[in-house]
C-alpha cells in the first residue's frame, strides 16, 4: 500500500475520534463523490460505522482493532489512487487542509498556537520564545 494512502486511513480515522468528527464525515464524503461518483454507495453508512468502530476500539484499548480500521480505509483511499495516480496531490491536499487539523486539534485544545517570524540582519540578534524566556549575560 502506498504510504500516502496509509496516511490517509489514518489521519480519517484519527479524526473520526475527536469532536469534529461530523465535519470530517462530511468533508471526507463531499470530496469522494466529487472525485469517484460511482464508487459512493453507501459511504456515508461506512463512515458513520467507522465512528462506531473508532469510539469502541478507544474505549477497549484495541490497538490492533484500530491499526486494522486504519488499513481498511487506506485500502479504499488506496483504490481510488489506482484508478487515477494524479489523485495523488488531492488525497495530500485533504489529509493537510481536514484530517490532520482535526485530529490534532484533540491533542492540543489547550496548547494555544504561536506563530512567529523574525528576519535577522547584519549583527542583529533575535530571541523568540512561545513563552516564558530568561536571558542573562551581555
Amino acid at each position: 500500500m502506498d504510504p500516502l494512502t496509509l496516511a490517509a486511513g489514518s489521519a480519517l480515522v484519527a479524526a473520526m475520534a475527536t469532536d469534529s468528527w461530523q465535519h470530517c464525515r462530511d468533508t471526507v464524503a463531499d470530496w469522494w463523490r466529487q472525485r469517484h461518483a460511482n464508487r459512493t454507495d453507501g459511504l456515508d453508512a461506512a463512515l458513520d460505522h467507522l465512528r462506531t468502530q473508532v469510539l469502541a476500539t478507544g474505549q477497549e484499548g484495541d490497538q490492533p482493532g484500530e491499526d486494522a480500521l486504519t488499513v481498511a480505509w487506506g485500502e479504499r483511499f488506496q483504490r481510488l489512487l489506482d484508478s487515477d495516480p494524479h489523485m495523488a496531490s488531492e488525497i495530500r491536499e485533504l489529509i493537510d487542509r481536514t484530517l490532520t487539523p482535526a485530529a490534532s486539534s484533540a491533542n492540543d485544545r489547550d496548547t494555544p498556537v504561536v506563530t512567529m517570524k523574525a528576519d535577522a540582519r547584519d549583527n542583529a540578534r533575535i530571541f523568540m520564545a512561545g513563552r516564558d524566556q530568561h536571558i542573562t549575560g551581555s
